[in-house]
């Protein structure tokens, strides 16, 4: 595939350069004194989130990362060069966790923000770092000191506001290409979807939402059936599930069976992917006969027990779709913050949005 959101790389920032042992000499001039310069801080490891690289798949050809060393240092008062710094581009939404302590390191949510993974070491004396009234020729010197080295395990979880959920087939892919301007492969047989899309949708001037569809999830994704859980992380960060359910199976399947085992699988995977908020969006309606159409979409909800918001829609003949749009962006938009005074906190907490949760058992 090529989207790739898991790698495992090897880091080690560079060594710091040793520090010199000289003296001064020249003629007439017996007595120069020491001036043997201190070595070079080594190369540092750095990472810098670039909104222009989607996958991380430059990570699984290239595993190692080593900066150079520092210079040692030299005599005639001469310091080492220090090595230079290495950059490591990821895409936003990367997660950085140390491979042997599990401990996430950083997380990259915002273009162009850096984070130091492994400092380099400092550089180490020279004997003119030791002179003093009492210790005029110092004969001291001290090595550089190493660079930090780790395994590091990187992870991506694209950064969108609203996540598509559904059974394969229920026709997610065409609801992303007609309300936004991604262009996912669609094809008439399950799993087309092989690698999360992502789509902006704009609403109006200033006004848009990004949406992310994942492949479709069946039951026994647990165990390992159809692409299991590979695809669920990237909706965690989401404010918003869209449960999208075909309402005319070309299995003749039972959709609200389907829609129960979705559920339990999302549950399984993670509790708090679970409980965010997330509304049922009946889809194909086109292919369903015109006098069946209401009485379909109140069975399936009376089924459900469902609670929480309901859209009909067909994504392929574009019906419905402005008053579900203009309803996500309201939502969306509840969760931007107000423009923070000096007594206000960052991590003020998210406005309440329990009223617009869906649940059924």
């Amino acid at each position: 595939m090529k989207f790739v959101d898991e790698a495992t790389i090897d880091i080690a920032a560079g060594d710091g350069g040793a520090g010199c042992m000289s003296f001064r000499r020249e003629k007439f001039i017996p007595f120069g004194g020491p001036n043997g310069g201190d070595g070079g801080r080594g190369g540092s490891v750095w990472a810098v989130a670039d909104r222009n690289i989607n996958t991380l798949i430059d990570y699984r050809y290239a595993r190692r990362h080593i900066a150079k060393n520092g210079e040692a240092g030299r005599g005639s008062d001469q310091f080492g060069a220090a090595g230079p710094d290495i950059e490591l581009r990821m895409p936003v939404g990367t997660i950085i966790n140390d491979a042997d302590s599990s401990e996430t390191l950083v997380e990259l949510l915002e273009h162009g923000q850096r984070a130091l993974l492994a400092k380099g070491g400092d550089g180490g004396f020279g004997n003119l770092h030791f002179k003093s009234s009492t210790n005029r020729a110092p004969r001291q010197k001290t090595p550089g000191w190493p660079g930090e080295a780790r395994k590091l395990q990187l992870e991506l979880r694209v950064l969108a506001d609203v996540g598509l959920l559904g059974m394969p087939n229920a026709g997610k892919s065409t609801l992303i290409s007609a309300i936004s301007n991604a262009r996912p492969k669609i094809a008439d047989y399950p799993f087309t979807t092989l690698h999360p899309n992502l789509g902006v949708v704009r609403v109006g001037p200033e006004k848009s939402f990004v949406v992310a569809d994942i492949p479709g999830l069946i039951e026994g994704a647990s165990e390992g059936a159809g692409l299991g859980h590979q695809f669920l992380r990237h909706l965690q960060r989401t404010r918003l599930l869209l449960h999208v359910i075909d309402m005319a199976p070309f299995d003749d399947s039972d959709p609200v069976q389907q829609a129960r085992a979705i559920v339990a699988e999302l549950k399984k995977y993670d509790p708090s992917l679970h409980a965010k908020p997330r509304w049922l969006v009946l889809n194909k309606l086109d292919m369903v006969p015109g006098d069946e159409r209401e009485a379909r979409v109140k069975d399936v909800v009376r089924r459900l027990r469902w609670k929480g918001p309901v859209f009909a829609i067909s994504a392929l003949a574009r019906e419905g779709l402005k008053p579900l749009v203009e309803k996500i962006y309201e939502h969306v938009a509840s969760f931007q913050r107000p423009e923070v005074l000096p007594d206000q906190r960052f991590d003020a907490p998210a406005p309440d949005v329990g009223a617009d949760t869906g649940k059924f058992v």
